[in-house]
């Protein structure tokens, strides 16, 4: 006779369990804390808490967070989701940041991420204050891999100074945020890689790169550079651009790079043709720019074919668009994802599907829809 499931339970190895409660969010976990003392005892190994997620979106968090606190020693990823839009979600925020910075701990990797409304004249700097206090404590830190492109507060030249100073073993930095102000100038960048020779993945904003930047890359002491992350705004109409001669010689001394690049429909029409260059090894596009897209679709067809992996465009529909799209599905081969937010015809999508063989997802509509647009996903 099968025993009852309770007792069958009480047979599965701790090393099990472990590996069961590895996968639960924390509210989970919080649950089977509570449960017995043995499955109290398993959720409690480090290997469980290596990576976490922590949410912040309600205000019925107290108790589940207190419990939180003798683990967050162990926790080696991090990341914290929280609605910005509420007062006790930043305050609950803050006080896991301000115990990091308070304890000893084993934190490699930081990333958060905020929804929801931002409250008016709110800027964050709370928030900013606690990272800057996990950066100036006493506790020796060694963050390897930073992500804050969904925290959408304005960074400073300070801040990212103190960030990359404080942690000379970053092997990721994304500060491209998409907040209306860049305030992080080129030669903190510059300072950044100096500080951060391991440094192989950045996101920044357009306004953030410079001549020395790119010089400070080619170093022959260098490690391998692999992905740059940028968000062009609408305050690069006011700065030199990076010449085809430096992306030349990046893409040589880095072979292994790749560049996302992203447009904010901020940018001038004008601007884009002198930021695109031909030597720049473009791996995403995103044109989210709202204007005629027909030579810029051209260009990209005939300089980033053999890298392009995904391309985004926000623009208007027209036969000149149909015909340059289905060159482009002919020439980039490569393609993973293409998301064309207005009306293309049925060619368009036949060309894809035909000349693009790993093609994963697209978004092309042949007839107008409700938005949000969903994509389609190839079986």
């Amino acid at each position: 006779m099968l025993a009852p499931v309770p007792e069958q339970w009480n047979y599965i190895p701790e090393e099990i369990l472990i590996q069961i409660f590895y996968y639960l969010s924390l509210q989970d976990r919080y649950a089977v804390f509570q449960v017995c003392k043995q499955w109290a005892r398993a959720v409690s190994s480090s290997s469980v808490w290596h990576f976490t997620e922590i949410r912040c979106d309600s205000e019925d968090e107290e108790s589940m967070l207190q419990s939180l606190v003798q683990f967050l020693s162990q926790i080696k990823h991090l990341k914290i989701v929280f609605d910005q839009s509420k007062e006790v979600n930043r305050q609950n925020v803050r006080r896991i940041l301000d115990l990091l910075a308070k304890q000893s701990h084993k934190l490699q990797q930081l990333c958060i991420v905020c929804h929801g409304e931002n409250p008016y004249f709110y800027s964050g700097q709370d928030i900013l204050q606690s990272i800057r206090n996990i950066c100036d404590a006493r506790n020796q830190i060694d963050l390897q891999h930073i992500d804050f492109r969904k925290m959408p507060f304005t960074l400073d030249d300070e801040l990212v100074e103190l960030i990359a100073t404080t942690n000379p073993n970053l092997h990721s930095l994304f500060i491209n945020n998409r907040t209306l102000v860049c305030n992080v100038a080129p030669d903190t960048i510059r300072k950044v890689l100096k500080a951060c020779p391991r440094l192989s993945a950045l996101g920044v904003y357009y306004a953030s790169l410079s001549d020395d930047v790119f010089l400070e890359l080619l170093k022959p002491e260098r490690a391998a550079f692999t992905h740059l992350d940028i968000f062009c705004e609408r305050l690069d109409k006011y700065i030199p651009v990076i010449s085809e001669e430096l992306w030349a010689a990046v893409s040589q001394k880095h072979p292994q790079l790749c560049v996302d690049l992203e447009f904010d429909h901020t940018v001038p029409a004008c601007k884009i043709p002198r930021i695109l260059k031909l030597n720049i090894p473009v791996s995403t596009l995103q044109l989210n720019t709202f204007n005629y897209m027909v030579n810029q679709i051209r260009f990209v067809t005939q300089s980033y074919s053999s890298t392009l992996k995904k391309l985004t465009l926000q623009t208007t529909s027209s036969e000149e668009l149909n015909s340059s799209l289905i060159d482009l599905a002919r020439h980039c081969q490569k393609l993973l994802e293409i998301h064309c937010y207005c009306v293309v015809s049925q060619e368009v999508v036949e060309a894809f599907l035909t000349h693009c063989p790993s093609l994963k997802q697209y978004t092309l509509k042949i007839t107008k829809e409700r938005h949000p647009w969903k994509p389609v996903t190839v079986q």
